[in-house]
């Protein structure tokens, strides 16, 4: 990879981690119902890809599940997540959502797992089990358990994307923003209240937010991210995205005053080495798949 190239992806990576302090600040601090977020997010998504939203990929049906397990669906749950937990552990925890799917991938798609991504499965739910657990309270943090399960959601979302060929990403990425917008639309008046007023109190930083996660962080960092497995092998790739997760623990201690303890730092050592292996060692059946859905 050459220089500039490099230097690019630090920078995509860079963006990515920052997203979650974003997230962390608008559904905390400015009290922003998270699925109302996740709606606004996924509407800035649709409306930036709308001259790709046609011709609509078949089955017509997978895509809309695709689009909602991948896009607001799973931010929705992950910002959900955000109101509690902290960035820095909501980064190694959400990794859960590789050996996720590189163990559907068996189930579903045939996929065999030889010993060295079994043993990269086992330490990456270890350290996230170890990042979740707090052995002082004896409990799993309520709020990483709505990003596990988006981790998972995206995973799912992975095997049925699979299933579908030839989707060009923008095309893709129309049809997450807009499935999305529907479907949050209708689920956040059931479950939240005083939407728009929290909106207008929060008033242009959550524009901007709103702009910065959908905009920055999927259409650009994440188009971008799609060229470079395109040009690169995905051995290569993969391991570097590695970077993000670690990227999001230096800025959330930093910029939100994240806690990160030794039992934190074993959690995330052993999540990010079995990711590591997980991914210099790549599905033959997923593939660049796998590497698509895990920057949305």
């Amino acid at each position: 990879m050459s220089p500039r190239d490099f230097s690019l992806f630090v920078l995509i990576c860079v963006v990515w981690a920052f997203n979650a302090i974003v997230a962390k600040i608008v559904v905390s601090d400015m009290h922003v119902p998270p699925l109302f977020f996740g709606m606004m997010r996924s509407a800035a998504i649709a409306l930036a890809v709308l001259p790709w939203l046609f011709p609509m990929p078949r089955p017509r049906w997978r895509i809309l599940v695709v689009g909602i397990l991948m896009g607001g669906g799973g931010f929705a749950l992950y910002f959900v997540g955000l109101r509690t937990a902290s960035p820095s552990a909501a980064a190694i925890v959400s990794q859960i959502g590789v050996p996720v799917a590189t163990l559907l991938s068996v189930v579903v798609l045939g996929e065999r797992i030889r010993w060295r991504r079994g043993l990269g499965i086992a330490l990456t739910l270890a350290g996230v089990f170890f990042v979740m657990f707090d052995p002082g309270d004896f409990d799993l943090s309520s709020g990483l358990l709505f990003v596990a399960a988006s981790a998972c959601g995206g995973a799912i979302g992975t095997i049925m994307l699979k299933q579908m060929e030839g989707i060009r990403p923008l095309r893709f990425q129309a049809w997450v923003g807009f499935s999305s917008t529907v479907a949050l639309l209708a689920v956040s008046p059931v479950f939240e209240e005083n939407q728009l007023s929290a909106a207008y109190d929060a008033g242009w930083p959550l524009v901007a937010a709103t702009l910065y996660s959908g905009l920055i962080v999927s259409v650009f960092a994440h188009t971008a991210y799609y060229g470079f497995i395109q040009r690169y092998e995905a051995n290569l790739v993969a391991p570097l995205t590695l970077m993000g997760p670690l990227f999001t623990i230096v800025l959330g201690i930093w910029l939100t005053g994240d806690h990160f303890d030794a039992r934190m730092a074993l959690g995330t050592a052993l999540a990010l080495v079995g990711v590591f292996i997980i991914a210099v060692r790549p599905n033959a059946t997923l593939g660049r798949k796998t590497l698509f859905r895990n920057r949305l």
